[in-house]
């Protein structure tokens, strides 16, 4: 979350006057601006929306809208609607009272803020009045507390804002209808241009057409209680209690201020008191609720239960509900959100977990776009097409936010053995939209201290503290992934490879990795692939390793083995990607007789037992070559569907032997044995690691509990790193994409096996980089794409965090260029143009 909004400048647009189209325009692509900012991509395909066969609207004619739900988006949608075409027709239907509302507080950041104050100054200063606002998030874990800083949050009762939203709609002549279920959704479609879908996470018009809509609904691994304890705290705490049932956590914030003067006990029925009042979430895994018996437990015994577990964080004071109850959150996506004249908005369209607080912003956002939408477009179906593709790449990056902290709130308990500052830094930047660069400008004197429980010496950032791995210590903590080039001839690396892995060892990175090198012929993912299958190879090879440790020394270079299955005797990536070649394909050996794409990949032979120890026997010879060519590290390849992949995965190995699919022992089995034979032929003072696909982004296949007893297995035979990716198993995978979004299944291995790990997958900032060691997720970062945009990508790192220490050194040729190039005509001297100072006295 943002600060919150001062009220430092008045609207431009005074009270009661509809606002111009460009100026809620403006107000509603806040958010969009914000995505834009961190790097969200835009312009996703939307579903083209058509009029509904019911109804038509009428040109130059007020719009009549029906809004189903009278929650705080619906309510909204209504008043800016409204408000801007105070000739429209609209009528809100609520099934609920008009004080009835689940949960108690609402936090709004200061982004939604600054739209609501453009859009509605009336509705702004209502929110003004009523606002509590705070700077300190307080983590408390084993009896201590550490206080974090600078964060600004702003929350109110959800009463409040409803009562605030009722106000304002019956100002503006919006019908309200309470304790009056909407009539069905083809009905209202019928009988108005539009009808706004508000009505929450279990929408009956979502429901209805589902067959439109198509959601997906998906039901996480924690159970939950929203409860409100009568008094207000100071700051934003998050509480850790680690019972004999396991782990639970509180999730607390004030929404109501304490009234000045004595305060009684209570305040009016159903207000909250003038003590002020808070929010209290509890939270546990499943399993963890029911050992403790809460599943049990009806909402008074579970408030009292909840109250006693916390009681030092409550003070002793009680707990009250309001209709509570303990459910498991459920996040909703919907492939689109609109059918002809009906379109879904808030919880309806989308949920991101509470933990970062997005539910309320969210479906505000949404009102605002959409009112914006309807006044910028001349038809309907122009509009809620424009709707939905501003606001789906603003809430899908949130989601993933929202996905983030909801995923490290599951698995809290492998956290808890972290050092105290690590862990409060760890849990202010979970969500991966707080980083160490932006924890330093809130608060310093917390990220300092962080910094120097971890290692780092004044003025050193995290990515330029040394690791250890086996006998190799490494200078800093960039590894420079491996990339395939296809660029070889007869797997032979040449003067490419050796420019390429030069310039990025030039570059300042710890560790430079080379592509999969390939163990055989036959292994190879192209023609164009490296191998290490003969001696010319090993020579070659050692041109390119002399090279980088006599003009990049301290830079390690490592070499991964691997073999390409079923995935091999394809073209270059450029020519098309996993498409076969069109003469000269050589035979495909696999775990199981299943080819990549049915009807385009040749289908495999299985590897019998001959075959098994055939290839196992050029992953050890391949070693052996690596180790005369002068690796630092050698890295085995489990990962991305390739030969040792396919046995791992449930997917790919279909086999009924010892090494068959029907247990993950089964499927370990000979990765396993490959592992030894290479262990046994790699020098022991060089570290070897392991890349596995810690999921298959399918149903059936590898799961992230898979993925540990993966890394678990390895590292018992002696890995010194896992090296973790994910996906590239089957064509039909589906990855959530997004920045850093492989790197929570490295943060889960380290953290509950205790092994080093080096995290891939869209890490692009050096902030990125400095925030997941210091969070302790990961002890080595490897990237790719910002190697190939910039080979000194680690060198520039450097320069613009004011590093100069030995873990970044610039090559002597290039010294002179250590710092950042004048730009433009900008940069240059200004003259003075104006006298200063006080005029000299008259003689």
């Amino acid at each position: 979350m943002t600060p919150p909004r001062t009220p430092d400048a008045p609207s431009a647009t005074a009270p009661g006057t509809p606002p111009s189209v460009a100026s809620v325009a403006s107000v509603a692509s806040v958010a969009s601006v914000a995505s834009v900012a961190s790097g969200v991509p835009g312009g996703q395909d939307t579903p083209s929306v058509t009029p509904s066969p019911d109804r038509t609207p009428r040109p130059n004619a007020p719009l009549s809208v029906a809004v189903v739900g009278g929650g705080p988006g619906g309510l909204y949608a209504a008043a800016l609607l409204k408000r801007l075409d105070p000739a429209r027709d609209i009528t809100v239907w609520e099934r609920n009272a008009p004080d009835d509302t689940f949960g108690f507080g609402v936090v709004l950041s200061d982004e939604t803020l600054g739209g609501i104050e453009h859009a509605d100054p009336t509705v702004y200063r209502a929110l003004q009045r009523a606002f509590v606002r705070w700077d300190d998030i307080d983590i408390v874990r084993r009896g201590h507390t550490l206080t974090s800083g600078g964060h600004g949050f702003a929350a109110l009762g959800r009463r409040t804002l409803l009562r605030i939203l009722h106000d304002r709609c019956e100002e503006l002549g919006v019908r309200l209808h309470f304790r009056t279920p909407a009539p069905p959704a083809a009905e209202l479609a019928g009988d108005h241009d539009l009808v706004i879908a508000a009505d929450g996470i279990n929408s009956t018009t979502r429901n209805a057409h589902a067959d439109v809509f198509h959601p997906r609904v998906t039901t996480h691994r924690c159970r939950y209680i929203w409860l409100a304890a009568d008094f207000a705290f100071d700051a934003f705490r998050f509480d850790i209690a680690e019972t004999e049932h396991g782990v639970m956590q509180l999730h607390g914030y004030p929404f109501e201020r304490p009234a000045p003067g004595p305060h009684p006990q209570s305040g009016p029925p159903g207000e909250p008191p003038a003590t002020g009042a808070s929010t209290v979430i509890v939270e546990m895994r499943e399993e963890v609720w029911r050992a403790a018996g809460l599943d049990e437990c009806d909402e008074q015994q579970s408030a009292e239960r909840c109250a006693k577990i916390f009681a030092e964080a409550l003070g002793g004071r009680p707990l009250r509900g309001n209709n509570s109850a303990w459910t498991a959150f459920r996040t909703v996506v919907n492939e689109r959100w609109s059918h002809g004249n009906t379109v879904l908005l808030g919880d309806a369209a989308h949920t991101a977990h509470f933990s970062i607080g997005s539910g309320t912003k969210l479906a505000v956002e949404d009102a605002l776009a959409l009112a914006a939408c309807i006044e910028e477009h001349p038809s309907l179906p122009d509009a809620l097409t424009a709707y939905e593709a501003e606001r789906r790449p603003v809430v899908e990056s949130t989601q993933r936010a929202a996905a983030a902290s909801l995923r490290w709130f599951e698995d809290l308990h492998t956290y808890l053995d972290q050092p105290p500052h690590q862990f409060a830094f760890n849990l202010l930047t979970r969500s991966r939209r707080v980083t160490h660069d932006n924890l330093r400008l809130r608060d310093p004197a917390f990220t300092r201290t962080v910094e120097d429980d971890f290692g780092c010496p004044p003025g050193t950032p995290p990515m330029f503290t040394p690791l250890r791995l086996g006998g190799l210590t490494l200078r800093n903590r960039v590894v420079v992934s491996p990339m395939d080039m296809y660029s070889a001839t007869d797997g032979n690396p040449g003067d490419f490879h050796l420019v390429h892995l030069g310039a990025r060892a030039l570059g300042g990175a710890g560790l430079v990795m080379t592509e999969m090198v390939c163990v055989s012929a036959e292994g190879r993912i192209t023609p164009g692939c490296t191998g290490l299958y003969t001696d010319a190879h090993t020579t070659a090879w050692r041109r390119v390793t002399d090279f980088v440790h006599e003009q990049a020394p301290g830079t390690a270079i490592g070499v991964q083995l691997g073999h390409s299955g079923r995935k091999g005797s394809t073209r270059l990536m450029w020519e098309g990607i996993d498409q076969p070649l069109p003469d000269g394909n050589w035979p495909l050996v696999a775990a199981s007789p299943l080819p990549y794409r049915p009807g385009v990949n040749q289908t495999p032979h299985q590897l019998d037992r001959a075959g098994l120890a055939l290839v196992r026997d050029q992953f050890a010879a391949a070693a052996r070559r690596a180790a005369d060519s002068g690796f630092d590290l050698l890295e085995l390849h489990c990962a991305h569907g390739y030969l040792l992949s396919g046995f791992l995965s449930p997917l790919t190995n279909h086999r009924t032997d010892a090494y068959g699919g029907g247990s993950l022992a089964n499927r370990l089995r000979y990765p396993l044995e490959v592992f030894d034979a290479v262990r046994d032929i790699w020098p022991g003072d060089r570290p070897m690691t392991v890349r596995i696909s810690a999921t298959d982004w399918a149903a059936g296949g590898t799961t992230a509990d898979d993925a540990v007893e993966i890394a678990r297995a390895f590292a018992a035979r002696g890995a010194d790193a896992i090296d973790v990716s994910t996906g590239q198993v089957v064509p039909d995978e589906r990855p959530e994409y997004g920045r850093s979004y492989q790197t929570p299944y490295a943060d889960r291995i380290r953290n509950a096996l205790r092994v080093p790990v080096i995290a891939v997958g869209a890490i692009s900032s050096w902030d990125d980089v400095n925030s997941l060691l210091l969070a302790g997720r990961t002890d080595l970062c490897a990237l790719a794409r910002p190697h190939l945009y910039d080979p000194h990508w680690t060198l520039h790192a450097a320069a613009e965090q004011n590093y100069t220490g030995p873990a970044a050194p610039w090559p002597a040729p290039y010294r002179a260029g250590s710092r950042t190039p004048p730009t433009g005509r900008t940069d240059a001297p200004r003259p003075r143009l104006t006298l200063t100072g006080k005029p000299k006295p008259k003689p």
